[in-house]
Parts: structure tokens; sequence; C-alpha cells
């Protein structure tokens, strides 16, 4: 026996439910008034069902009531919902959940989907990004320097990701000079200021590639469009990789083994061409005073030669790629993500003073390594 209670307003207008597989040539007996229709159909399943149609979507557009959102005067609910779904059935209500929170949180904030970047707005309709998210992008664009960033996918992927990305950054371009500087001179002592050209050197590419250094390894929130049909294999791959290999994926997402193995490739061949770039910028500077010193003093002309441009620069691309590449997404994705913002994420001053104690020690520890991978290579 099936039994479906619809119930209907007096007007010319009323709802029926009633099961789809209910054989039409079955008897039925009904009972009606003018607010309650009472359909009992047999059938060949001694099952009770209670059928419940709600647009998903219904809850942004809901008001405050008595009853509440299916609530009733007696205090009840229309609610629990009966046996069970298949797999898909359990995703398609998740998918309708994430989708209702950040429309719902949206509106609350007077906003529409038009209001936010496209890409950001069709990953909110994918059901890709939580309500969390939704409320940080929010919450930055309160600020005028942080609402001009988030106009830039690259920002915008990283500071919903991680809403200090700005203050690291800062923290790394900032002690860069002062650790790098320091590490040199703990390497070269006595010979630190005769050697004060491949030292600026030294400092010029860390300037140039500090930044570098903390955008590409750093977690996002992927807000990229999927690659068109005709791209390569090759292409899909790496670009379904995330941005850090120790990222923690969003609800809903995961990444692969391999696909986070393919993060560090894909940032190391980035990195090494940020590091060679870098320093052939930096080596040039260093030639530049180098051979300016030579034309002013000319007893030291012999005493000091010029750094080689290609063999350096190969040499720092090649760093750059491994040692730095492995030890910032470590940094940015397992210390920064995983570890200190769980346990301080209510407490960001000294979550962001432990940020820039670690970042501190990481620079300065990069610094003592090149200066030994140089001398081992013979560069330096």
């Amino acid at each position: 026996m099936s039994i479906a209670f619809s119930f209907v307003p007096p007007s010319s207008h009323s709802l029926s439910s009633h099961s789809p597989s209910t054989p039409k040539s079955l008897p039925t007996i009904s009972f009606s008034s003018s607010s309650l229709h009472l359909r009992l159909t047999p059938s060949p399943s001694p099952s009770l069902r209670l059928n419940r149609r709600i647009d998903p979507l219904f809850i942004l557009h809901s008001t405050d009531s008595d009853g509440g959102f299916g609530g009733h005067d007696d205090g009840g609910s229309f609610g629990g919902h009966g046996g069970g779904g298949d797999a898909n059935d359990g995703e398609n209500n998740d998918g309708h959940n994430v989708v209702n929170e950040a429309l719902l949180l949206l509106a609350q904030a007077g906003r529409s989907l038009e209001s936010v970047p496209a890409d950001l707005a069709s990953a909110i309709k994918a059901g890709k990004i939580p309500a969390s998210v939704v409320a940080r992008f929010l919450e930055l664009e309160k600020s005028p320097l942080m609402q001009w960033l988030l106009k830039f996918t690259g920002f915008r992927e990283r500071l919903l990701a991680d809403d200090l990305f700005l203050a690291k950054l800062g923290m790394e371009c900032g002690v860069g000079v002062i650790a790098k500087t320091a590490a040199e001179y703990d390497r070269r002592r006595e010979n630190f200021f005769n050697e004060l050209e491949i030292v600026f050197a030294d400092v010029v590419m860390a300037i140039l590639a500090d930044f570098m250094l903390v955008y590409l390894p750093a977690p996002t929130v992927s807000l990229r469009p999927p690659l068109g049909v005709s791209a390569g294999a090759i292409s899909k791959f790496f670009h379904n990789c995330p941005d850090n290999a120790f990222q923690v994926a969003l609800s809903g997402t995961s990444y692969s083994v391999l696909q986070r193995f393919g993060a560090i490739v894909r940032n190391g061949s980035k990195l090494f061409a940020v590091g060679t770039g870098a320093s052939l910028v930096g080596t040039a500077v260093t030639n530049a005073l180098i051979n300016a010193k030579k034309a002013v003093n000319k007893s030291s002309a012999e005493e000091i030669e010029n750094v080689p441009i290609l063999s350096t620069s190969a040499a720092y691309g090649v760093y750059m790629a491994v040692s730095s590449n492995l030890r910032y997404q470590v940094l940015a994705g397992v210390i920064e993500q995983r570890v200190l913002e769980p346990m301080l994420h209510q407490h960001k001053l000294i979550l962001g003073a432990l940020c820039f104690a670690v970042r501190t020690g990481n620079t300065y520890l990069g610094s003592l390594l090149w200066v030994d991978y140089a001398r081992w290579i013979g560069v330096q």
C-alpha cells in the first residue's frame, strides 16, 4: 500500500502527489476536502513512502515565518527522508547545499553573482567553492588594496586560499636582503668586502627571485576553467595539478599522488626560468660594476675577475628548481597550511609572527646552501 499526501489551498490550482510507478489500472480510494486530499493506492510493494518535493533553491527565497523552513504550527517538521538514495543523489544534494550556502552568503551581503569576478562566479555555480571561501572574498574586498589585488587572477586564487599571502610576500621580500647579506658575511667573513661585487650579485638575484619563490608554490583556490578538447594530454595533466604539492584540497576536490608530483615538476620548471633570468640580470650588473672598478683603480684590474654569466645563471636556475622549490613547497603546504594554520587560525597575530620567523630562517638557510652549492660547482 502506498500513501501519498497532498496539501493544497482552497483554490483552482491543486497539487497531487503519487508514485509515478503506480499502474493506472489499479483501483483507488480517495477522500477529499477543500484543503486536504488523501489518496490510497494499492501497490505491489508493501512499503510506506512519504514523497516530498522541495525546490533546491527555495532557501534563497525563503523568509522568516512562524514555522521556519518547512515548519508547522505544532512545532513539527516535514523532514526525515525515508529510505536511501544512490551515491549520485548524495553527491547532487551536497553540490546543491554548497551552491545554496554560497549564494545565500552573497545575498546576505547584498551581492549577486554578477558582482563578483566571472571565474569565481562560475566556480560558485559549479559547486566548487564553499561558503567559507566566499566569506573570505567578501572580507578581503573591504580593503582597497585587497580589492585591487583581487582583480588579478593569480592574486585572487592565492588570497582566497590564504588571507595572509600578501603579508608573507612582504615578509619574504623584506627580510631577503638582510638575511641573505648576513648569510654571505657568515660564509665569507674576512673576504666579504673583497668579494662585495659577488655579494651584491647574490642579493640582487635574491630580490628578483623572492617574489616568485613565494608566489609560485603558494596554495591556491583553483578558479581556472577546464582546457579545451583540442588541448594535449600533457597540458591537461599539468593544468589539473595543484599549485602546491602538499596543499589541502577543497571539499569535493582531490589530487592524486601523480598530480602532486606534477606540481613539483611544473613549479620547478618555472623557477628554473625565474632563477636563470634573475641570475642573468644579477651577474650582468656585477660585471658592469667590476669593469667600472677596474677603470677607476688600475691596480685591481688583475685581482678582480668577471663573474661567468652563463654558467652562474644556469647553476642558479638549477638551484631554484630543486632546493628552493622543495623548501618553499614544504614551507607553504605543510608547515604553514597544515600545521600552523589549524592551530592558530583564530590568532592571526601569533600566526603571522611564527610565519615570519619560519620564513626568515628558511631564507637564511637558502643563502647558506647557495654559497656552498656555488663553490662546490666552481662558479664562485
